[in-house]
């Protein structure tokens, strides 16, 4: 057994049956299903009338070169009209084809990107993808380009696949039947099989496809590290770019141009060996193509010279012999393609099965019990937030929270602020105890990163509810009462505002969101600390005037106005207590 598992085409065939099993269910839970299995069926019947249309046209060729070989005008006239309307009936087939692919291939993405979109943003997926490892960066390249590629791949090569399948079909007994007396002759051995020319194509085809997968089976690995590295490239220049004014500010552009120059390389050197793998590759397909033209012709020529076939005859085989040939090729002239969706494959099945696995991260470790409650307070019960550090606890063990508190809990430098935070929202579940809260629609998280969507200033105030749950005038005063009286008349207007405004400015939005939302409770991670002094002092005032009654719990250091807080609590860490480090997580 250890031999078949380290067999590579095993190994491949075996994810390829784990990832398509995968897909495929994802695909029958898609809102999308029914209308892709509509368009599927239309383009069987639409490959359907294009193959006994081919048949037609195949037959065609015997009156045709005959008459011409015959110099008989009349008959070469009326074949032409044959002609006419056979290719304007496959002209319209083509037309309809072309436009079901295309539909097929926008509804396919349309429902992996719903699909993706799901499993990536599903509660706490987001956040644990991102500190999983490889696996979670650059998210955006698998959502976008990725699933883009995958459905325009899986499209033309799913509908290539049916049509060279449902013409080999068709094709193949016609070759049958002209094969009827056919021979090859070497020496005094004489090769008449009946099919005759049916086998000289399968032999053809399947020597072709063999040499081809054994030459360019390479370019799977290629494809995927090269997508990898064009990631690295892309989500380089966004930092750069971004950063910009950092950038310049402390004369960095050398270093910066260096360290793309570096990842540039990286992409340089993939695309160099893939160079090296389809120059390889195209010695087999194109050398296959060049030979077809003459091969059926070749193996027919004994029996043509033999006098047992007419010119016309000669011409209708070797349609036949080229129908069966460009179905039997196909896996020839489109192994890049393949080698490429399979790879691309490769990358949205494993970020989708990682997304779904982020569910399962730390199963065996001792899980916090969060507890979301009808009632107005906090309690907090034996928490121990196990960190990669060690075990985080707060003095004292258990706390009550009531409604109005404003409470402070501190902690030194490391000692796990970020992670007691990210426990009280269940972004972190590691740990032991229990917290109970009010449900998250009256509990508001502020994070130390304030985070403002793009559009209009007031989706931005909104956040994450509707805008239009709230009228200007309340969002006019939320801005006033944290000091950003210049972006009241600015309320309508799109702009990407993470750009726009400054750190203080997008800290100072994210608690005027909180006095135009009003909830019953607001968690801080030490965000009071990160504004100026003078936008603190305004927004603490606000709390304690305008939301006397909303508990407050900032989780950082202490600099407010005597008496916002009604209690001071300590966070403790003892580093030899349970800890617990997701993969990739840093320290």
């Amino acid at each position: 057994m250890a031999g078949a598992e380290a067999d590579p085409a095993l190994a491949w065939s075996r994810g390829l049956r784990a990832e398509l099993r995968m897909m495929a269910g994802a695909f029958w839970a898609s809102k999308r299903r029914n209308r892709l299995i509509a368009l599927a069926a239309g383009l069987v019947l639409i490959i359907l009338a294009t193959a006994y249309m081919q048949i037609r046209l195949n037959a065609w060729n015997r009156p045709f070169y005959d008459a011409l070989t015959r110099k008989d005008l009349p008959s070469f006239m009326v074949q032409l009209g044959v002609f006419g309307a056979i290719a304007g009936v496959l002209l319209v087939l083509n037309v309809a084809q072309i436009w079901l692919n295309q539909m097929a291939r926008l509804v396919l993405r349309q429902g992996l990107v719903e699909d993706l979109f799901g499993q990536w943003l599903a509660p706490q997926r987001a956040f644990r993808l991102a500190n999983a490892g490889p696996i979670g960066t650059n998210p955006d390249q698998r959502l976008a380009a990725d699933a883009q590629h995958l459905t325009d791949l899986t499209t033309d090569l799913g509908i290539g696949l049916l049509q060279a399948s449902l013409l080999l079909a068709s094709f193949i007994g016609v070759l049958w039947a002209l094969s009827d007396g056919m021979f090859f002759r070497v020496g005094t051995f004489v090769f008449d099989p009946p099919g005759y020319m049916v086998w000289c194509a399968l032999t053809y085809a399947g020597l072709a496809s063999g040499l081809s997968w054994a030459v360019g089976r390479p370019l799977i690995r290629l494809d995927v590290e090269h997508y990898a590295r064009e990631a690295e490239l892309r989500f380089d220049l966004v930092r750069v770019s971004e950063g910009a004014e950092a950038i310049s500010m402390y004369g960095g552009e050398a270093a910066e141009r260096a360290r793309l120059l570096a990842t540039f390389g990286g992409v340089y050197a993939v695309l160099r060996q893939i160079v090296g793998a389809m120059t390889r590759l195209t010695w087999v397909t194109a050398g296959y193509g060049w030979f077809t033209i003459v091969a059926p012709i070749l193996v027919a020529m004994p029996s043509y010279f033999a006098g047992k076939m007419s010119f016309g005859e000669l011409m209708m085989i070797v349609g036949a012999f080229n129908q069966v040939q460009s179905s039997l090729r196909w896996f020839v002239d489109n192994f890049p393609a393949i080698a490429d969706w399979r790879a691309t494959m490769l990358r949205v099945a494993g970020f989708r099965e990682a997304m779904v696995a982020m569910d399962r991260l730390g199963e065996g470790a001792g899980r916090i019990d969060l507890v979301e409650s009808d009632g107005p307070g906090i309690r907090i019960e034996g928490l121990k937030v196990a960190s990669p550090a060690g075990s985080i606890a707060l003095d004292g063990g258990t706390a009550d929270f009531a409604p109005g508190d404003r409470v402070l809990i501190s902690g030194g430098h490391g000692e796990g602020k970020t992670l007691v935070f990210r426990a009280l929202i269940g972004l972190w579940p590691w740990g032991a105890g229990q917290v109970t809260r009010p449900t998250r629609d009256r509990i508001m998280f502020v994070p130390a990163r304030p985070y403002v969507p793009s559009g209009t200033l007031r989706q931005g105030l909104a956040y994450p509810r509707p805008a239009d749950h709230y009228a200007d005038a309340d969002m006019i005063a939320a801005l006033e009462s944290v000091g950003l009286v210049q972006l009241t008349d600015a309320l309508g207007r799109p702009e990407r505002w993470e750009r726009v405004l400054s750190e203080n400015e997008k800290h100072c939005l994210a608690f005027a969101r909180v006095l135009l939302q009003r909830p019953d409770w607001v968690v801080i991670d030490d965000a009071l600390n990160l504004v100026e002094r003078a936008a603190r002092r305004r927004i603490e005032t606000a709390f304690m005037e305008q939301l006397p009654g909303m508990g407050v719990l900032n989780i950082g250091h202490n600099g407010a106005q005597p008496g916002f807080y009604t209690r001071e609590l300590t966070l403790s860490l003892d580093a030899g207590g349970p800890s617990f480090r997701p993969a990739g997580q840093g320290g």
